[in-house]
């Protein structure tokens, strides 16, 4: 007990303190050249190198030490989310194209997966299953506070779910704890953001976790807990996912049309839409521990997929897009509307230019 306080702290004042230093790095190398146009609080995504590193760190020296063995799953886990996050990294530096992404990621998830002796068409489907909420947060990254708020309350309850599989837990206890020094400089206004490094970290971490203490489970609801676990950036992808359909706009096409700027556009500030996005998380999550544990059988089980359904079906009636002549064929495009000043610094490059803090080439 008293070595996971000290560990906590630790990767929490780890975190603060290596993303300051890489915001200062990174606005060192980045001033020479973007300076001048820069009019608003620069937010480097160095954030998730900062999560990546505590909380692998830490953890590290735990197994090291004999403090807190890994075990060899844990390992694994760790060493595979660890390859997300170079990916992700790689990614902010120089942008690579979708299938190279989903290669790696998927190659990282059959690890993980292989450990759960699941069957084939089972362990296909749960890689797939890690895949899309790896994606789902980094998508879900376009606000701040938002994701650090939505992981920490998932890698909490997911420490939870795991108390009896203790080195997981105490993985999950660190993420749960590297995220809360990262939140102390991305509330908003955020000086640093958490990037791809730290969103697809985080989200491959948390599905890992979700699907581990899951696998095998004998509770009747445990394929609902799972989707419970992560329902609000899943939520969240199914709603891009429709929305742009229904415009008629690319699935891989950036805009402004994801439930933080849906909530933005009906007033809410950006502190705002990340407590609204920890408390629907807080309240998914209570929900997963409780079926995952037994505590609330088949009956109820529905009821995650259901607020999910209607919270799409809602936030599909806020407008996001404009109507606007094309040209040449004389046809309609939809386009998104201007995003409401400062709705996230997290989708900002280095050093954002003002009136742009979205970035359009995110999901």
């Amino acid at each position: 007990m008293l070595y996971g306080a000290a560990a906590a702290a630790t990767a929490l004042l780890l975190t603060a303190v290596l993303a300051g230093a890489l915001r200062t790095l990174a606005l060192r190398v980045a001033r020479p050249v973007k300076a001048a146009r820069n009019r608003t609080r620069p937010a480097p995504r160095v954030g998730g190198v900062a999560v990546a590193v505590a909380t692998g760190a830490v953890a590290a020296a735990g197994a090291a030490t004999g403090l807190a063995p890994l075990g060899s799953a844990t390992a694994t886990l760790l060493l595979a989310a660890g390859a997300v996050a170079v990916l992700g990294l790689l990614h902010d530096l120089r942008p690579m194209g979708a299938r190279a992404r989903v290669i790696v990621q998927a190659g990282a998830a059959t690890l993980v997966v292989h450990g759960t002796q699941l069957g084939l068409v089972t362990g296909a489907l749960a890689v797939l299953w890690i895949v899309f909420v790896t994606n789902a947060f980094q998508l879900l990254d376009n606000c701040d506070g938002a994701v650090g708020t939505v992981g920490v309350v998932t890698a909490l309850g997911l420490c939870v779910c795991a108390a009896g599989a203790g080195a997981l837990a105490v993985v999950l206890a660190l993420l749960a704890a590297s995220l809360t020094g990262f939140l102390m400089q991305n509330w908003h206004p955020a000086r640093v953001v958490l990037g791809d490094s730290g969103a697809l970290f985080t989200g491959f971490l948390l599905a890992c976790a979700a699907l581990v203490v899951n696998a095998g489970h004998e509770a009747p609801a445990a394929p609902v807990a799972l989707f419970a676990l992560t329902a609000v950036a899943t939520t969240d992808t199914v709603l891009v996912m429709v929305s742009r359909r229904r415009a008629g706009r690319g699935l891989l096409r950036g805009g402004t049309d994801h439930i933080a700027h849906r909530l933005r556009r009906l007033g809410l500030t950006a502190r705002g839409v990340a407590v609204v996005l920890g408390t629907a998380t807080a309240l998914a999550t209570v929900t997963g521990v409780l079926l995952h544990r037994g505590v609330l059988g088949a009956a109820v089980a529905w009821w995650p997929t259901a607020a999910a359904a209607v919270a799409v079906v809602l936030l599909l009636r806020v407008p996001v897009y404009a109507a606007r002549h094309g040209r040449g064929r004389g046809g309609r495009e939809a386009v998104p509307v201007p995003a409401p000043a400062s709705v996230s610094a997290s989708s900002a490059a280095v050093t954002p230019v003002a009136g742009q803090s979205v970035d359009l080439a995110r999901g």
